[in-house]
C-alpha cells in the first residue's frame, strides 16, 4: 500500500519526544495509528544513531507469546539497553490482558521513552488518567483528511479532488480498490467487524438489533439534531420496549470508539451550554454511504461532516451554535480564538444564501464569521462575513 508521510501528526510526536508523559495514540480503527508509529520509528533511527526501539505489534502472531503483563514487562526489559536511549512501542496495547500493569511498571522505572495505540473502545480518553499513574499526552488520530487525499492521490485540480472525496472519504485502506462497490464493502467491514465488535466486547453488549438500529438511525440523522429520548420514541414506536438510558449509552459506546463525535449546542447570547439535543457527524462520512447506500445524497450534509471533522482535527472545541432561534452550524473555539462557521454545498441561489449568512450578522462579536461553499472562487467580503470556497479552505491549514 502507497504511503504518504502524515506530517501532521509525525510533527506533534516529535514534539514531545524525551519527555516523561506516557504518549498515547488515539483514533478509529483503520485510521493509521500504527502506520504513525512505523513512520516516527523511522523518524528517530535517522536522527539518533544512538538509539534502541523496543517494538511490539500485537496485530502480528508473534507476539502473542507476550499477551500476559508479565511476559510482556519481561521482555521489554529483556531488550533494554545500557548506554542507549531506549524507546518502547506497543500496538494494540489492550489485547495483552494487564496491559496498564506493564505501561506504569516501564513508566515508573524511568527508563523507557513510551509510546502506544489501541482500540479506543477499550483505551479511552476518559480513561487514560485513571489507567496510567503517569501523565499522558494524547495524538489523536483521524482519517485522511482532504489534503492527505489530494496528497495520496497526486491530484492537482482541487474542485474536481473534492468531487472525490466526498464519495471516497478517507478511510485510506479503502483505495487499494478498484471500484466504489468493493471500496463501500471494505469501508462497510471496517465498521461491523472492527469498531462495533471492540463495542460488544467492552461493554457485553446483548441487544445487537438495538445497537445496529441505534447506529443505522444516527448515520442517517448525521447532521441534524438528536437525543437519546427521540432515537428511543422512533425505534420504540416499532412495538418494542426499549429505554432512553440504554439508548443513551449505546450511543456513548458509538462515541467512545470514536464511530462518532457528539457535538454539544451553545447559546452563543446567552453563552450557556444547552442541555438537550445535540449533533453527531461520523469519524468518517463515507461510512454512511458503505452502510445505507447513496442514492439519496445531501451534499450538504456531507460537506458539514467533512467540515466538522477538520474543525476537531485541527485541535478546536466544537459547538452548535444557537441565537435567537436561528442556528450557526459550528462555532469552534481554541484558547483565546473563536470562528462561526456556516456550511452549504450551493449558496448561489440568494434565499440559500440569505438564510446562511443572516444568523452571522446577528453575531455583535468581532470574532471571524466564515461561510464555506462549494463557490469555485476566490474568498470575498460580504458584510465582513468572508465567503471561502470549502476546498481552498479545507486545502490551508
Amino acid at each position: 500500500m502507497k504511503l504518504i508521510e502524515r506530517r501532521f501528526y509525525l510533527d506533534k510526536l516529535i514534539n514531545v519526544m524525551g519527555t516523561p508523559d506516557i504518549k498515547v495514540i488515539t483514533g478509529v480503527r483503520r485510521s493509521g495509528k500504527s502506520k504513525l508509529l512505523e513512520a516516527f520509528g523511522m523518524y528517530i533511527k535517522s536522527q539518533n544513531s544512538n538509539c534502541n526501539i523496543i517494538q511490539v505489534n500485537f496485530n502480528l502472531p508473534e507476539f502473542d507469546e507476550l499477551l500476559t503483563y508479565r511476559a510482556l514487562y519481561d521482555y521489554v526489559n529483556a531488550h533494554y539497553m545500557e548506554g542507549k536511549e531506549n524507546y518502547v512501542f506497543i500496538d494494540e496495547v489492550q489485547m495483552c490482558k494487564g496491559f496498564e500493569k506493564v505501561v506504569n511498571g516501564l513508566h515508573a522505572s524511568e527508563k523507557y521513552d513510551i509510546y502506544i495505540t489501541g482500540s479506543n473502545a477499550f483505551l479511552l480518553s476518559s480513561d487514560l488518567a485513571t489507567l496510567f499513574t503517569g501523565r499522558t499526552f494524547e495524538i489523536k488520530i483521524y482519517p485522511f483528511s482532504f489534503k492527505e487525499y489530494m496528497e495520496y492521490f497526486n491530484l492537482q485540480d482541487q474542485y474536481e479532488a473534492l468531487d472525490r472525496y466526498v464519495v471516497e472519504g478517507g478511510m485510506a485502506g479503502s483505495y487499494l480498490y478498484k471500484d466504489y462497490e468493493s471500496k463501500y464493502d471494505y469501508i462497510a467491514d471496517v465498521f461491523h467487524t472492527l469498531i462495533v465488535r471492540d463495542i460488544r466486547k467492552k461493554y457485553r453488549i446483548r441487544n445487537i438489533q438495538l445497537m445496529d438500529r441505534i447506529v443505522d438511525f444516527l448515520m442517517d440523522n448525521v447532521s441534524n439534531l438528536s437525543s437519546a429520548r427521540n432515537i428511543t420514541n422512533t425505534l420504540g414506536s416499532m412495538h418494542e420496549k426499549i429505554h432512553h438510558t440504554t439508548v443513551g449509552s449505546y450511543m456513548q459506546y458509538l462515541c467512545n470508539a470514536f464511530a462518532f463525535y457528539k457535538i454539544r449546542r451553545y447559546d452563543i447570547k446567552g453563552k450557556k451550554y444547552l442541555s438537550s439535543n445535540d449533533k453527531y457527524y461520523l469519524c468518517d462520512h463515507t461510512f454512511r454511504y458503505a452502510m445505507l447506500g447513496t442514492k439519496n445524497m445531501d451534499y450538504g450534509r456531507v460537506l458539514e461532516n467533512i467540515v466538522a471533522i477538520e474543525l476537531l482535527r485541527r485541535g478546536y472545541e466544537v459547538y452548535v451554535g444557537i441565537l435567537h432561534e436561528k442556528e450557526i452550524d459550528f462555532v469552534a473555539v481554541k484558547r483565546s480564538e473563536k470562528l462561526y462557521v456556516q456550511v452549504s454545498d450551493n449558496i448561489s441561489d440568494e434565499k440559500t444564501f440569505e438564510r446562511e449568512v443572516t444568523p452571522l450578522l446577528q453575531i455583535r462579536d468581532a470574532y471571524p464569521k466564515l461561510i464555506l461553499a462549494r463557490t469555485r472562487h476566490d474568498e470575498y467580503l460580504h458584510e465582513g462575513v468572508r465567503i471561502i470556497d470549502i476546498a481552498n479552505w479545507l486545502l490551508n491549514r
